[in-house]
């Protein structure tokens, strides 16, 4: 890293930490979750099965790029999250309005009832978390401090070193 890059913002510190290690419990949940049930009895639910695999690749996705940090991955981040919860919605909302297209549940099933919650409650979350690093209020996104009143190579009181003999 040269003297003019400079490093991205973190997204992680603090309850970003948390909201990092979350993701990754899902990601391992809703990826082996799926990889058995489309390896063993995929012909029983497809849909189910493939939803739970797309949900275990949005969370792999949201998990990276908070870890990665940056404006980008911010953004990126946020537009996923915006992704997963319509899926969460639509999905919980699906389930329970015509249960019968699924005869085995999603991670996203009725809300996400099968993990606690988590699916609905984490996207909202990390769009509150997310937006808060914005406005530099968490995940240690904040600018830099602005330089000295003096400017570069001045002294706190804006003159020279000079100038205070």
């Amino acid at each position: 890293m040269t003297a003019l890059e400079e490093k991205p913002a973190r997204l992680i510190s603090g309850p970003g930490m948390l909201l990092v290690w979350f993701y990754g419990v899902m990601v391992v949940g809703a990826v082996s979750r799926s990889v058995y049930q489309i390896a063993t009895e995929f012909d029983r639910a497809p849909l189910a099965y493939s939803l739970s695999a797309l949900a275990g690749v949005v969370y792999g996705f949201i998990t990276y790029t908070l870890v990665r940090g940056g404006e980008a991955a911010r953004r990126a981040a946020v537009v996923c999250c915006a992704a997963e919860l319509a899926g969460v919605l639509i999905v919980g909302t699906w389930t329970l309005v015509e249960p019968s297209a699924f005869p085995d549940a999603t991670v996203w099933s009725d809300y996400g009832m099968g993990y606690v919650f988590i699916p609905v409650l984490l996207p909202l979350t990390a769009l509150y978390w997310l937006r808060a690093a914005r406005r530099g209020g968490g995940g240690g996104g904040a600018a830099p401090p602005p330089p000295p009143a003096g400017g570069p190579g001045r002294g706190r009181a804006g003159g020279t070193t000079r100038d205070r003999k």
